[in-house]
Parts: C-alpha cells; structure tokens; sequence
C-alpha cells in the first residue's frame, strides 16, 4: 500500500506541500473549507466543504483509505484541527501540523495584543478613526457594534451582503502583498489603525511592516489555542514525516 494523503489546506503553506507531494509521485487530497469562492488551483485532487465534525472526518479516512493527515489550515481555523486531532485519534491515522511562527512585536511596533475576536471589538470602544480590518470576511458581522468608525477592508472574494459599515470601502485582493503597496494603500486611505490577527507567515505580513514605517498602532488578534499535536514547520520535513510514519506502520 503506498501513502495516500489528507491536506487540510487555506495556506500558502499548503500549497507549497501539495506541489512537492505531486512532485514527489504521493497521492493525496487537499480540501479547503469552502470559504473562499476562488481557490488557487491545486497539482493534487481538490474536495470543498465541510466534513460534518469528527463523525463525519473519521468516516472519510476510512472511506477514502486516508493513511497520513496534514493540517495545513490558517491558524484561526482551531475548530477543523480540533476536529482532525479527534477523528484522527479515533481513525488510528497519524496527523501533523504543518504551521508557521506567529509574528512576534519589533522594534517600532505599537501593538496591543488582545485574546480573541471579540476584545479586538472591545478595543474600538472608542471615538471615530480610520481603520485598516484585515480579519477576513467571516468575522466582520462582529465588528457591527462600531458605527464610527471608516473601515478600510481587504477581501479575497467580494462580500456576499454589503458589510455592517455605513463608512466603508472594500478592496478585493488576493495575496502575497508588499510594502511598498501597502504602504500607499494605508496612505491614500489615511488611516490610524490597524487590525490583524496573528497569522504568522510572509503573505500577509507587508501590513505590518507597513504599520511599523507608519508609527500605526496596531490591535493584534492572537491565536486560538487547539489541544497539543505533533508540529512541524517546513515541507521537507512534512516529507520526511510521511517517509517515516509510513514505514512505522507498514506502509
């Protein structure tokens, strides 16, 4: 039997392993949440949607004879790994995490560090400014309780309902980004603070780097915490990983 793989893929990350998987000759199956209308296209088959929890994901592995699971999700996507960490417990299939460092404060960044989604809301309990949202589109609905303020937002996919903003302006875009492109974007909108999760990684990291040139502050969103799992943080050692795991159990 020769390894047949699960990627849960939404990262640049993901990508970047699905290449050297096919590069490679292993078989396997990314699958994306559904949440972004236009995926990159991917060199391995492709599956979209939910797998109705971890009833659901268990019965998958074995139906589809899964024998390695790579969770190469965003880091705030916490409720997939949580479900993978239990269905792959009860499938008897090993997993890894292949995930990139959370980005830490430098010198000449104003960061205030909230827990959660909403105390990022808690903290714009304040007068009106110009704020740059980059939370995706999921979680706007809970930014709704403050009006005041202009909100500049940058999407992967058009929104499906017009944002809870009357002061709004939506770019649609898709990353990598860079400085100097965020840099004017920040300027031409004017604006005086910014809020991010935590996503680690280089795609998404031009705004920061931005903010830090600006002397913006910046609310950042932390990471949600998922039960303890096996991390690893490139793709050759993904590689080596599936090697190893496959000759541990018989592959």
């Amino acid at each position: 039997m020769v390894p047949n793989l699960l990627v849960l893929g939404g990262t640049t990350e993901a990508t970047a392993l699905c290449r050297a998987l096919a590069e490679a000759g292993l078989a396997g199956t990314i699958s994306f949440a559904g949440r972004v209308k236009r995926p990159v296209r991917q060199p391995l088959p492709q599956r979209v949607g939910g797998f109705g929890g971890v009833a659901g994901l268990v019965s998958y592995l074995r139906a589809e004879k899964i024998t390695h699971v790579v969770d190469a999700t965003h880091p705030f996507a916490a409720q997939m790994s949580r479900n993978a960490i239990a269905a792959c417990a009860e499938a008897g299939v090993p997993l890894v995490a292949l995930t990139r460092a959370p980005w830490m404060a430098q010198e000449g960044d104003q960061w205030t560090s909230v827990q959660s989604i909403d105390a990022a809301v808690a903290a714009l309990d304040r007068p009106a400014t110009r704020v740059m949202l980059a939370i995706g589109r999921m979680n706007l609905p809970a930014f709704a309780p403050h009006p005041q303020h202009f909100y500049l937002l940058r999407l992967v996919d058009p929104p499906e309902t017009p944002p809870p903003f009357p002061d709004h302006h939506i770019v649609v875009d898709r990353g990598p980004f860079d400085t100097q492109g965020d840099l004017d974007l920040m300027r031409s909108f004017d604006i005086s603070l910014v809020v991010s999760k935590n996503a680690g990684g280089t795609g998404a990291y031009a705004k920061i780097l931005a903010a830090r040139a600006l002397r913006l502050p910046v609310i950042m969103i932390d990471r949600p915490q998922v039960p303890e799992r096996r991390e690893l943080h490139s793709v050759q050692a993904v590689l080596d990983w599936v090697h190893h795991a496959s000759t541990d159990l018989g592959v």
